[in-house]
């Protein structure tokens, strides 16, 4: 794509361009392979700052604890030291009480925490200690099963090196995203999934722009972002 027709292009048709290339190149996968709610709410705050593999030792290490009731009853000191793997990991356990303190609102229950409007549901979310945007979306897309596009650090990359003009504000980002990508649990949780991927395997900050299924439309080809 010639820089003329880049810029001519729509942001919209930009944003499906990108992931129709990128669902071509990787084909359909289930990104997040658990199956416990609650495992995934958990998941999603300690792996905040960590790689996927030290949250999922944390969770390991919980073992048989891994559930709302045994966390909620737990010393903070004997959280902490379970999940320490995590980093962080003294603020991440009173993270992970205060999730579960607004868990137990709902009894505990996920099938009662579905019934409620996705809009309120990030509202309670985001007023949960340690629960930002992504940490907000990524819970209602992949425990919940509501359709909220994550954003994260792999999004603006991706989409900036590929002549996004990006929003700065996470909150205009994912309105463009959700105005743009039919609402659609599925589709979101799998293109965050994508995003991911490919910023792990091509778009690193220091990118691999030769082999890269993006490089023909890529702004930044060989250039770090």
């Amino acid at each position: 794509m010639t820089p003329s027709h880049r810029n001519a292009i729509s942001p919209n048709d930009l944003i499906l361009r990108v992931f129709d290339i990128l669902e071509k190149h990787y084909g359909y996968f289930d990104w997040w392979q658990r199956n416990d709610p609650y495992e995934i709410i958990l998941g999603a705050i300690l792996v905040q700052n960590t790689n996927w593999k030290n949250a999922e030792k944390a969770l390991t290490n919980l073992g048989d604890k891994c559930n709302p009731r045994s966390v909620a009853e737990m010393d903070l000191e004997e959280l902490g030291q379970k999940i320490r793997s995590s980093g962080y990991y003294n603020q991440k356990a009173i993270k992970l009480k205060a999730v579960t303190e607004w868990f137990s609102k709902y009894q505990y229950d996920m099938s009662v925490v579905r019934a409620q409007d996705k809009d309120q549901l990030r509202k309670e979310l985001l007023e949960v200690k340690g629960i930002g945007g992504e940490t907000a979306d990524a819970i209602l897309v992949y425990a919940i099963g509501k359709p909220s596009f994550v954003i994260d650090a792999y999004a603006r990359r991706v989409f900036t090196r590929n002549g996004l003009d990006v929003p700065k504000s996470y909150e205009k980002f994912r309105a463009l995203m959700e105005s743009t990508i039919p609402l659609d649990t599925k589709r979101y949780g799998f293109y965050h999934g994508l995003l991911v991927e490919h910023g792990q395997q091509f778009c690193n900050p220091k990118p691999k722009c030769q082999v890269c299924p993006l490089n023909q439309d890529c702004v930044k080809a060989g250039v770090g972002a």
